[in-house]
């Protein structure tokens, strides 16, 4: 995907202060662009069920060791696809590297992008992109980005963006079969409702481009229970376990956007309330939170499991690979959920 000088960045952000994020992102192609790229030759054999794993990879900025932990992590296989949050192009917190084609290039995966937000406070940043991605072993035969209701303007947040959320959704050719996709990244920063109608947004989109396919949708779907920015909210959980149970065991019942998802057909996993973000706190520690999820409609999950990326995780670390001289305590702060699902015939 082609970058913008940072002159030009700039000049389209500032457009933001007297002018709506439909209309600067208007401007920019990026935004609407769904790359594909078919780098993998098609695997020989007609499965007759696919591994599918949903991953916040936290920007990409460890690239390396999440490479090898997706090639030596015992949990994570089989995948056939992976639905990626979080993965910079152009970004000198990431080394400057399209994170997506190199991680794709290793695994020896198809894959498409899709631009969530170009990130304006560096200034050094080749591109400052930063989005979601699908990567596949079977041939994508179309995609689009589904770009959604704006919940929260980023542009005036510190970390000073312009782009908001989005849904890249793409058909694979799975062996003559066609098979529906989509990752997700919904708003943090608002409350349920605000993110069950970017769900509903979604769920539309893929009836319209998945007629009579199974379909996996999976991400960050930053379920909290709360909205992202309510920081006495936060605290206020933090201190009680009455609240923390909210936060695991009665997410649907906060959360419209998964109920939403049932009345269309679809079966979320995990089914257990199991944590899959590790929310720092002010003063130490952190929040347990079920944010990520694989919504199943035409596929049945015959096992399903959620995969820790905390280092104390790892004996499968292979000795001298980048996994095993890691010296932080995670990848990621969300763990990954993974799920073996039967097609039927």
């Amino acid at each position: 995907m082609n970058g913008l000088s940072n002159e030009e960045r700039q000049r389209l952000g500032a457009l933001l202060d007297h002018t709506s994020h439909a209309e600067v992102m208007a401007r920019i192609p990026q935004f609407s662009q769904a790359e594909i790229h078919n780098i993998a030759p098609s695997p020989a054999e007609s499965p007759d069920s696919l591994g599918l794993l949903v991953f916040n990879m936290e920007r990409g900025v460890h690239l390396a060791e999440l490479g090898d932990f997706l090639e030596t992590c015992p949990e994570a296989k089989p995948y056939d696809v992976i639905l990626a949050n979080e993965l910079d192009d152009g970004c000198v917190r990431s080394g400057q590297k399209d994170t997506t084609r190199e991680l794709a290039e290793r695994l020896g995966m198809n894959y498409v992008f899709g631009l969530e937000f170009i990130e304006l406070v560096n200034g050094e940043n080749a591109k400052g992109f930063h989005g979601n991605a699908i990567f596949s072993r079977w041939p994508i035969k179309q995609a689009k980005i589904v770009r959604l209701p704006e919940q929260y303007n980023w542009y005036f947040d510190r970390q000073r963006r312009i782009g908001g959320r989005l849904a890249i959704l793409a058909e694979l050719d799975v062996n003559g079969r066609s098979v529906g996709v989509g990752t997700i990244h919904l708003e943090n920063r608002t409350h349920g409702p605000g993110r069950q109608e970017q769900l509903e947004a979604i769920l539309k989109a893929a009836d319209e481009m998945f007629p009579g396919m199974p379909v996996a949708l999976g991400g960050d779907l930053n379920t909290n229970t709360f909205d992202g920015r309510d920081k006495d909210a936060i605290q206020e959980i933090a201190g009680s376990p009455e609240l923390q149970r909210r936060c695991l065991e009665d997410v649907a019942a906060w959360e419209g956007c998964l109920p939403a998802a049932a009345e269309d057909g679809y079966r979320a996993v995990p089914e257990a309330p199991i944590l899959t973000r590790r929310k720092p706190l002010p003063g130490g520690g952190h929040l347990d939170l079920r944010l990520d999820w694989l919504l199943l409609r035409g596929l049945d999950p015959t096992d399903s499991r959620t995969i820790s990326t905390c280092r104390e995780t790892w004996p499968f670390a292979v000795p001298g690979s980048a996994l095993e001289a890691f010296g932080g305590q995670e990848l990621s702060d969300h763990n990954a959920v993974w799920a073996q699902c039967a097609l039927s015939k």
